[in-house]
């Protein structure tokens, strides 16, 4: 026997081919806002702090930096917001003179979230020349 089960979304999903027993209940939990991106801006931030920008630059950055974590926190983030204000922070980083090539933490860092984004990471991979 074959089943094929689509997509799910629900507190708790039990999936299971033969009898089950469940005792004292069961309960499950609803993630607010998107943790992935949450974890990914982290490692971001983190990138950034080690590089030395110019004074006039490095509020820029933080202000669409806390703009993106207030995005994250929503509970279905608008991934053009995220994209448009990565995609700022990224020009932000390459006119500063910041480390945003290949092999370095900050180019991970952007590259993970474009990931995270999709076709709308694009834009940010082109800037970082991939």
């Amino acid at each position: 026997m074959v089943f094929n089960i689509g997509s799910q979304q629900a507190g708790v999903i039990n999936n299971v081919a033969q009898d089950q027993h469940v005792h004292d209940g069961q309960s499950g939990a609803i993630s607010v806002g998107a943790p992935e991106l949450t974890e990914l801006l982290g490692t971001l931030r983190e990138a950034v702090g080690r590089e030395q920008l110019p004074p006039a630059v490095a509020p820029q950055v933080a202000a669409e930096l806390d703009a993106v974590g207030q995005e994250a926190a929503q509970p279905e983030p608008d991934r053009e917001v995220v994209a448009d204000r990565v995609t700022r922070v990224t020009r932000l980083l390459r006119e500063a003179g910041a480390a945003v090539t290949a092999g370095t933490s900050l180019f991970a860092a952007l590259s993970g979230v474009a990931g995270w984004l999709g076709t709308l990471g694009q834009p940010i991979l082109h800037l970082l020349g991939g």
